[in-house]
């Protein structure tokens, strides 16, 4: 497996970036694809490979969607279903940072659902800008 898996952001995909040796997820942009399976689906291939490695560390995960459609909603669900059944099984301690600017009740909610769906995660809900 490589060091990194990047992905440049298109008017509508997020920019991914995913650096295995760092430990860190990064989503940001917008998330609308004609096919959110296709879009999703070597980034999620590869979180699943990264979380069976042996390595007992952090993932420090950081998703800044100012907006994602219905298609998208399911597979940002199925990858933070892989990152709890990870930590539940102790293979990894997940912090995942949800940032939304601070006037956006929608995605403030959404990551509030999250935080109280997976509650093995870790999660940060943090307004866009505050560091």
């Amino acid at each position: 497996m490589e060091n990194r898996l990047y992905i440049a952001a298109s008017p509508s995909t997020p920019e991914v970036d995913f650096r295995f040796d760092e430990g860190l997820l990064s989503l940001r942009g917008e998330s609308y694809p004609e096919n959110a399976a296709a879009f999703y689906g070597d980034i999620l291939r590869q979180l699943r490979a990264y979380l069976a490695g042996e390595s007992a560390s952090t993932l420090q995960v950081h998703i800044a969607l100012a907006y994602f459609n219905s298609s998208s909603t399911k597979m940002l669900f199925n990858l933070i279903e892989a990152l709890a059944e990870a930590v539940e099984q102790g293979a990894r301690r997940v912090v995942l940072h949800w940032l939304y600017e601070e006037d956006d009740d929608t995605i403030l909610e959404f990551g509030r659902e999250l935080a109280d769906d997976f509650p093995a995660i870790e999660f940060v809900l943090q307004p866009v800008g505050v560091v």
